[in-house]
């Protein structure tokens, strides 16, 4: 999930360190102030209005109806600080800085990708404010977790989601649905960087024949090359490490191309409801990052409130919607067990506390959840999660994806 401009944000740490001040409310308090800086505007916004914005303001409200954290003995609301980062490190860090010196946020929420919550985390570190970064995936989680102990990766590792993927390929290899082809595109940034550099090793050690693998610049407009070369191959498999809008541009190239592999694998958006929304009965089958336990009555629940609470009856993402409205459960649940405004406290308890979310109970190992969803799949309208297969809730996946049907 997402940016390249990370780096940028490394000569910019240094604008938190007069954020050293005492964490302790203030004898009147009247409320908790949260800020948060999100992608409004640029090329992550869409991300963040699918994914980031919505569960802020939900989770925002319900606690508010119900009169606010409880701090010691009495509830005190919410008060938001929000500002756009614009997609860039640079304007993160900026607003980072407002919220922390200026605005003075007893909490900081996380932005919305990958990029950003890497170029957030030192200032984040550096200030003492829990980091509870939701939709970014990292090899480097495990060392980040151990360099910012403030920081909790809670999508987890490019190995992990590419070792998913390829047990998921070698078991159906087995079964004798799928032979050794594979074509593979990855957009040219730190989500696709990362993802395809996981999956090559995972493949060759699987014995796979990557057949096409090409990557493409972020905000490449004409796909239908890497559709057309790749079909000229006739790969079993079809694996696009690609941002939301190349997700559904390359979807949509497959289906007038007619090239449908027998496993079509895409995202970050495979698990957005805007790709059911625009390919209907064509999202059968098409697998991609993410997923989601459809059967638990805990998600039904959320999947009911996130409508309700949109404007527009808006459906939450199938991956890290869920996961992001589990992060701030469990923040309120730290914050609440701890009583006061101590983000030290806080910190502590999310590295130790036991956490009752929409997506089970989450206990932190190293900052890190031992279970994720790596690779879902549209069945019947709902993006199941099909791998690991021994998650609870997990769907046995449908192989071939059934052909494209015209629009």
């Amino acid at each position: 999930m997402v940016s390249s401009v990370t780096r940028l944000a490394a000569g910019l740490v240094a604008i938190a360190g007069v954020a050293s001040f005492s964490v302790g409310p203030a004898l009147a308090q009247t409320s908790v102030k949260i800020g948060y800086a999100l992608s409004r505007t640029g090329p992550n916004a869409g991300g963040a209005a699918v994914t980031t914005l919505p569960n802020y303001e939900m989770w925002v409200k319900e606690v508010n109806a119900a009169g606010g954290l409880k701090i010691g003995d009495k509830r005190l609301p919410i008060e938001i600080v929000q500002y756009d980062d614009r997609s860039s490190a640079e304007e993160a860090a900026k607003a980072l800085d407002r919220l922390i010196t200026q605005d003075k946020v007893d909490f900081i929420l996380p932005p919305w990708g990958t990029g950003l919550n890497l170029a957030v985390g030192p200032i984040l570190n550096k200030a003492g404010y829990p980091h509870l970064a939701a939709t970014a995936v990292t090899d480097r989680a495990p060392e980040l977790a151990k360099r910012w102990p403030n920081s909790f990766w809670l999508l987890g590792t490019s190995a992990g989601a590419a070792n998913t993927l390829v047990d998921l390929l070698v078991k159906l290899r087995g079964e004798g649905k799928i032979g050794d082809t594979v074509a593979m595109v990855s957009v040219a940034d730190g989500f696709g960087i990362d993802l395809s550099g996981a999956a090559r090793p995972a493949l060759a050690k699987a014995k796979f024949k990557l057949a096409y693998d090409k990557t493409y610049p972020v905000g490449t407009q004409d796909l239908s090359p890497l559709v057309n070369e790749a079909k000229a191959l006739n790969p079993d498999v079809f694996i696009a490490f690609s941002y939301p809008p190349d997700t559904l541009g390359l979807t949509e190239q497959a289906r007038i191309a007619g090239f449908n592999p027998k496993i079509f694998y895409t995202g970050v958006g495979t698990a957005f409801p805007l790709f059911k929304g625009k390919f209907g009965a064509n999202a059968e089958g098409v697998m991609g990052i993410g997923g989601w336990n459809g059967d638990s009555p805990a998600i039904k629940d959320y999947l009911a409130r996130h409508k309700a609470a949109s404007a527009n009856g808006a459906e939450p993402d199938r991956w890290a919607s869920s996961v992001t409205y589990a992060s701030l459960q469990m923040l309120q649940q730290a914050i609440e067990r701890v009583g006061k405004i101590d983000r030290a406290a806080v910190i502590k308890d999310l590295q130790t506390g036991t956490f009752d979310t929409v997506i089970g109970k989450i206990k932190l190992e190293n900052n890190l959840p031992t279970k994720y969803w790596w690779v879902g799949q549209w069945q019947g309208g709902e993006f199941y999660g099909v791998g690991p297969a021994t998650n609870e809730g997990a769907r046995t996946p449908i192989i071939p994806k059934p052909a494209w049907k015209a629009q």
